[in-house]
This record gives C-alpha cells, sequence and structure tokens, in this order.
C-alpha cells in the first residue's frame, strides 16, 4: 500500500491518504489492457460507412446501346460498376464494431492501469482544484501544476457535484476531466499523470468496493507537526 499527500490548491500539504494495494499496486497484464482499449476504441467508431450497389444508385435503367452489332461488349446499364457513376461492388455496410469485454477484463486493465502510473508516482491527491464555491481557471492550473507541473496531459477524477472544479478546468486544453465512476483504462493511458479530488478518490474507491477500513484511516497529520 503506498501513501499519497493530499495538496491544497494553495500547494501546501494537507496531510496524507493510502492507496489501497489491490488498485494501485497490481501486475499489470499488458495484453489485457491491450484489449480492452482496442475494444473501447472500437465501441466509440459510429460504423455509419455506405457505398450504394448498382441496385441503389439513380438512373442507368435505359440500356446504353443496342444488344449485337456495335463491337462493343453488351452492357444492361450504365450504373454497372465498370461505369462512372455506377454502384460499388463489396463495399462498407453499416454495421456495429463493438466487442464483447466481461466486466472483470475491464475492471483488470483499469487496476493494472492504475498501478502502473501509481508506482511511476504520477497519480496524485488534491483536497480540492479551487477554495471555495468560486470557479478560477488560474487556481485550479496552479494546483494541478503543483503535483503535476510540466506534463502535456492531464487526467482529473472530479467529483459530478463539484460543480466550480468543472468550471475551473472545462475548457483547459491540456486537462482531460472525468467523473469517478466514468474512469476507463484508455484515459487512464492515454494521460500522462492522474489527478484525483479527495471526494472523487473516496467515490471511486467506494465503487471498486473498498471500505475505508480495509484503505486505512486518512492521515491528517500536517508535515512538521511536533506529535
Amino acid at each position: 500500500m503506498s501513501t499519497v499527500d493530499i495538496t491544497t490548491p494553495a500547494g501546501t500539504t494537507d496531510g496524507s491518504v493510502d492507496l489501497p494495494a489491490e488498485i494501485f499496486d497490481v501486475q499489470s497484464n499488458i495484453p489485457l489492457m491491450h484489449q480492452v482499449v482496442v475494444a473501447q476504441l472500437a465501441a466509440a467508431r459510429q460504423g455509419t460507412h455506405k457505398a450504394k450497389t448498382r441496385g441503389e444508385v439513380s438512373g442507368g435503367g435505359k440500356k446504353p446501346y443496342r444488344q449485337k452489332g456495335t463491337g462493343r461488349a453488351r452492357q444492361g446499364s450504365t450504373r454497372a460498376p465498370q461505369f462512372a457513376g455506377g454502384g460499388t461492388v463489396h463495399g462498407p455496410v453499416p454495421h456495429t464494431y463493438t466487442q464483447r469485454t466481461p466486466k472483470k477484463m475491464k475492471a483488470a486493465a483499469l487496476r493494472g492501469a492504475l498501478s502502473d502510473r501509481a508506482r511511476a508516482g504520477q497519480v496524485h491527491v488534491l483536497s480540492g482544484l479551487v477554495e471555495g464555491e468560486t470557479p478560477s481557471t488560474k487556481v485550479a492550473l496552479s494546483a494541478l501544476s503543483a503535483v503535476a507541473g510540466g506534463v502535456r496531459s492531464v487526467l482529473v477524477v472530479i467529483d459530478r457535484d463539484d460543480e466550480a472544479g468543472w468550471k475551473s478546468l472545462r475548457n483547459a486544453p491540456q486537462v482531460h476531466l472525468i467523473a469517478p465512476d466514468q474512469l476507463n483504462t484508455y484515459d487512464v493511458l492515454v494521460n500522462d499523470d492522474v489527478v484525483f479530488t479527495k471526494g472523487a478518490l473516496d467515490v471511486f474507491l467506494s465503487f471498486a468496493g473498498v471500505t475505508a477500513a480495509e484503505t486505512g484511516k486518512v492521515s491528517t497529520a500536517k508535515k512538521g507537526a511536533s506529535a
């Protein structure tokens, strides 16, 4: 079980929190994560591609020329595939790309991705993105810079009820906001660092079936405080 500091929007430390080993310190199964990511990207495809066959292209009802005597090959319609403007043979048709992925596979892949980030020191916890209820993009970005400065992209897991946090970062190009119940393998892997707000981390762990008794009490002792 690893421990990470809880950082405030002002950049100070406000205690620490334990990351349960069964989620943040498991063996990463790379083939499994690849399979889950491929399935997720495939499910995002619309599958609305369509090409018309010779029976669907308009026109071509009249025989272009007589059957015999022209010296050319016999033709019945100018909408045959060999003519310009004709139909397509074996063209794409609408279909779904969805792959069946069991829930246990998705959960195992997500645990592996989070564990990979946690072992690299790329999982962080903030007490909040802003102080109070007033949104502030400047304050929120400063808070992210304090824990994940210099990275190109950050995945921020934020509670759905944190309206000030959503408004503060929804237009930041380097930040991808996501709710705890939407956390997935692809978003964890495609971003450099993962930042949880304390409330979002508690919600995510409850979704994962980890109780407070299993993770241990959150330490609220300030750094440098005397016993």
